[in-house]
């Protein structure tokens, strides 16, 4: 599964960077439209969601081992 999001999490900055191009060409036709500028916003929140998941994942391994070694 980490593998799996660690994959994910990358396409959704691919997709992000895209989105970042497509609102600044947005911006310079002048063509500022309400969906362009929410258009990358999806990708970012599921960025936030899954670099915190890695970020914490590997504090919640310890503190599972901790508890296995406990009992």
């Amino acid at each position: 599964m980490s593998k799996g999001i660690r994959v994910f999490h990358r396409w959704t900055g691919f997709a992000l960077t895209v989105a970042v191009i497509i609102n600044i060409a947005a911006l310079m036709m002048k063509s500022q439209a309400y969906w362009i500028g929410l258009l990358a916003l999806f990708p970012l929140i599921a960025m936030i969601v899954t670099g915190l998941y890695m970020f914490a994942e590997p504090y919640i391994i310890k503190a599972r081992a901790k508890r296995t070694e406990a009992a």
